[in-house]
């Protein structure tokens, strides 16, 4: 995969004018991509624990995994439209806007606190956290499941797009100013590493989520993780970026 990359790059930047490779050649896209794949891992860390438990929440739902990559995708695609944006001067995403990113998932983790919250209402206080809880606990033949509140719609391609663009405010602070200066060619190879990272991320997100250990807690607890972590996420993308003068 590093050749393949490599190698688009390589044609992309128009490098190859002699038709050989250079040590100097070589030299510049291992750099490239070596400092691209820091700051995405630097600026995505936390995205793993976000994407594993949106693999655990769609364990054993047909497509719903492909559903949460998507998201992922459109959420991070998003995240370079306004980072290209922000460097080229567009001015898409005021500074002071971005802090209000963590508006979306704070209201989704709401949205997903109070799902869990009705259906133990309705199903009593001991379900989907027993030894046997999974991704289905918590429904029964008569109610049916609900729409609003099951793990297709917490890992629904809207709401994965949406936090992780909400999630992306220190992406679009660090990639902006590296952007700014990076030139054309450079802006190519950085969103032509990030595009294949995040491929990298989710499958990194889906091993942890099925792994036997984790699979089981997220089954057991993931009803309960998902709208802690993306309350938690939201509240602190608010008061790091001092919104509502916070």
């Amino acid at each position: 995969m590093v050749l393949t990359v490599l190698t688009v790059l390589t044609v992309l930047t128009g490098v190859v004018g002699t038709g050989r490779y250079s040590p100097a050649v070589d030299g510049a896209l291992l750099g490239l991509v070596a400092r691209a794949a820091g700051m995405f891992a630097v600026t995505n860390i936390d995205d793993i624990l976000v994407l594993a438990l949106f693999f655990g929440r769609c364990a054993g739902h047909r497509g719903a995994a492909v559903r949460v990559v998507i998201g992922q995708y459109l959420g991070f695609a998003a995240i370079l439209v306004a980072s290209l944006a922000g460097a080229l001067g567009a001015g898409l995403l005021p500074r002071p806007a971005i802090a209000y990113l963590g508006l979306l998932p704070l209201l989704l983790g709401i949205r997903a606190a109070w799902g869990v919250w009705r259906d133990r209402l309705v199903t009593g206080p001991d379900a989907g956290t027993g030894p046997d809880a999974g991704p289905d606990a918590g429904t029964d033949a008569d109610a049916g499941p609900d729409p609003d509140a099951g793990p297709d719609a917490d890992a629904s391609v809207l709401t994965v797009a949406a936090v992780t663009f909400a999630n992306g405010g220190d992406n679009i602070g660090v990639y902006v100013p590296v952007f700014a200066t990076a030139g054309p060619a450079g802006l190519v190879g950085y969103s032509a590493v990030f595009l294949v990272l995040v491929g990298v991320w989710c499958g990194v997100g889906r091993f942890l989520a099925t792994r036997p250990p984790v699979a089981r807690t997220l089954a057991r607890f993931g009803h309960l993780l998902l709208p802690a972590v993306l309350i938690g996420i939201g509240l602190l993308i608010l008061v790091e970026g001092h919104a509502f003068g916070l």
